[in-house]
């Protein structure tokens, strides 16, 4: 009976020991066996059908129906030197056929009436401008106007009923630091949002434009963003996306966009009559330089002027090379832009007060403003 007992025991541990291995090695091989894994998920209770929208995505929302994409297309004509027969005598045919080059940006509606403000860069020399709205739809514009000087431009389709026009917002209550969104069209890819910050504001001396007051942000802007929104937390328009900082073409985080205060100015000038008309004097100036303003407290002030051409307001009311401009219809003159500014905004035919320094003594002139010339390449 022991004998049995312990072969039965041996029999049912070596069962065991096979169905272990079986179980662990091939489990498909035994009856009933689970074909997979179970795994557990965890999910989070039922949404509601539409939940509500919160922070930056509803400012998003607000502001993406009134950003737009802009195609533009410009016909490229055979330069005169290939309709030689000389040259075609030697060279061959090259080619006659007028060629069609593309580009794309993007764009603000600011009007239910169809008027969109982007940049000058944008659309210049554009022989064929369509514009593809966020809900889809199409439709072909012309250019209201536009100003090289700060790479602004307005122009206009037509579509029936009321288009989604952008609220503006107040830029100049903005501060380092605040989140912004940027709105456009990069690369063609469609319209994209990214987010970022104010890197710093009032960016000027970069050399991309004649007025710069420029707001810098990290928000990601790419080639097709030009013309695009910069908008705040709450969606309303704070700049008009224009330029970043790039040695590749893509985004480094240096983005700048022009404050919606001077684009709403421009944009209001061109709507009313087509173009911007800026005061000017006629003189040119240059900043201060250390050296010179180490001679007395007078040469520390305003701005240098260097040139005064023939016949301009500037000669006319006295001013001569080598005066320091320190203020201009009693507003102090600290540096370069401020001077360009402050008599941009004068209206021409004005008559205002000058203060110079001339000769280490103070001295007061008043100028008849002019109007400024358009740019050469207008």
């Amino acid at each position: 009976m022991r004998k049995h007992w312990l072969l039965f025991t041996q029999t049912v541990t070596i069962a065991l020991a096979i169905l272990f291995v079986i179980h662990t090695l091939k489990p498909e091989l035994l009856p009933n066996a689970a074909r997979s894994g179970v795994i557990t998920l965890y999910e989070s209770a039922t949404p509601a059908v539409n939940p509500p929208l919160t922070g930056l995505s509803l400012a998003a929302k607000k502001a993406m129906p009134s950003v737009v994409n802009i195609y533009t297309s410009t016909i490229i004509k055979t330069p005169p030197l290939l309709d030689d027969p000389r040259f075609r005598f030697f060279f061959g045919d090259q080619g006659d056929t007028p060629h069609k080059r593309s580009s794309l940006g993007s764009g603000v509606i600011v009007s239910p009436d169809g008027y969109i403000l982007t940049n000058h860069h944008v659309v210049e020399a554009a022989d064929q401008i369509e514009v593809a709205l966020a809900d889809g739809q199409k439709s072909r514009a012309h250019v209201v106007g536009s100003d090289p000087e700060t790479d602004l431009a307005v122009i206009k389709i037509d579509l029936p009923g009321s288009l989604p026009a952008i609220t503006f917002g107040h830029p100049e209550n903005a501060h380092v630091g605040d989140f912004v969104l940027a709105i456009g069209n990069p690369f063609g890819v469609g319209q994209t949002v990214t987010m970022g910050i104010i890197s710093a504001l009032k960016r000027d001396h970069l050399g991309l434009n004649t007025f710069e007051n420029f707001i810098q942000t990290d928000a990601a802007i790419n080639p097709g963003n030009s013309g695009g929104a910069l908008v705040d937390t709450n969606g309303n328009l704070v700049g008009i996306n224009s330029a970043i900082y790039s040695p590749n073409g893509g985004s480094l985080g240096i983005g700048f966009a022009i404050p919606a205060t001077i684009a709403k100015k421009t944009m209001e000038q061109i709507m009313q009559y087509g173009s911007v008309t800026r005061g000017w004097i006629g003189a040119g100036i240059q900043e201060v330089s250390p050296d010179a303003a180490a001679f007395s407290d007078n040469s520390a002030k305003g701005v240098l002027i260097t040139e005064v051409l023939h016949n301009s307001p500037a000669e006319i009311a006295g001013m001569k090379a080598g005066d320091q401009l320190i203020a201009i219809d009693s507003k102090p003159i600290n540096d370069w832009s401020t001077m360009l500014d402050t008599i941009a905004n004068l209206a021409p035919g004005k008559i205002v007060p000058v203060e110079l320094v001339r000769n280490g003594k103070e001295l007061a002139l008043s100028v008849k403003i002019g109007k400024r010339p358009k740019p050469k390449d207008q």
